[in-house]
């Protein structure tokens, strides 16, 4: 891959898909978290509620872009980010559904003084109860991987749970992965690994990323100090089944993904039947 020399720029790309009332205060807030001129691109998988188009005629620095179909959450975020000019080395990817505390991405970026192989930054992300989300993790590995998928809606203080989701005193340090609700990267960080790895449609798509950037000698950082608030899978909700279907379909490829060969073969299939039974039991009522 060519080398491409950015410039100091913030870019914010953020995937719609009828985001409805969520993606004005968006915006709105988002002037509040920088003192940089931003260039926002709303990469829109195929919005019925008018909403996206609206929000980018009304305000110049907000371009409205199509992607030309359903492409998932990657998938837009990768045309989002190509769409971006030169002058941009820092990506800001967002859901629409985020509001912006004041000075939390400046608070991002001055942290990527301190990292300076930091390719990848998460800000404190609360519920709108005022609830801390778990956003910085560990990897999934096997252990707390089924730990977790056993346990971990029945008896939440679980210790692979608990291990998996990292929840401790929040202070800026490394993670295995960063939430993909919002996070910002240098640019040539996310070129390095060729961005969103598009076959995950949704869900895991930014564990994977997150384990990218770490592979090629980057680092995941979770920066406290600067805080967001997500208001909650807007777009989701409507199809709350669906999308715990595509959760485990997610989980099934990042785990067999990593466990290839003959040898595997055998945890492949049990790991397939227990994700299928669990989406039934999931989804009967």
């Amino acid at each position: 891959m060519t080398r491409v020399n950015y410039g100091d720029g913030l870019g914010v790309v953020t995937v719609t898909y009828s985001p409805g009332e969520t993606l004005e205060p968006f915006v709105d807030t988002l002037a509040k978290a920088t003192t940089r001129s931003v260039q926002v691109i709303l990469a829109d998988n195929g919005s019925t509620d008018g909403v996206p188009e609206k929000v980018a005629a009304e305000r110049p620095h907000v371009t409205f872009l199509p992607t030309g179909g359903n492409l998932g959450y990657g998938g837009g975020a990768n045309r989002g980010v190509a769409a971006l000019g030169q002058d941009v080395g820092w990506v800001l990817i967002s859901n629409p559904d985020i509001e912006f505390a004041p000075g939390s991405i400046d608070t991002m970026i001055e942290a990527a003084a301190r990292w300076p192989r930091g390719g990848m930054f998460g800000p404190l992300i609360r519920e709108p109860n005022g609830e801390v989300y778990p956003s910085a993790r560990l990897l999934p590995s096997f252990g707390r991987g089924v730990g977790h998928a056993v346990f971990g809606a029945v008896w939440k203080s679980n210790p692979w749970t608990r291990a998996y989701r990292q929840e401790k005193a929040p202070v800026e340090r490394t993670a295995g992965w960063l939430s993909g609700s919002c996070f910002l990267m240098r640019r040539e960080a996310f070129d390095s690994v060729k961005g969103f790895d598009e076959r995950y449609f949704m869900y895991f798509e930014d564990v994977d990323l997150g384990e990218r950037v770490g592979k090629a000698g980057w680092q995941n950082v979770y920066v406290p100090d600067a805080e967001v608030t997500h208001i909650g899978g807007h777009s989701t909700a409507r199809s709350s089944d669906r999308m715990l279907r595509e959760h485990h379909r997610s989980a099934y490829r990042y785990l067999a993904d990593r466990h290839q060969g003959v040898l595997w073969a055998p945890f492949r299939l049990v790991l397939k039947a227990g994700l299928t039974l669990r989406v039934k039991l999931l989804t009967r009522g």
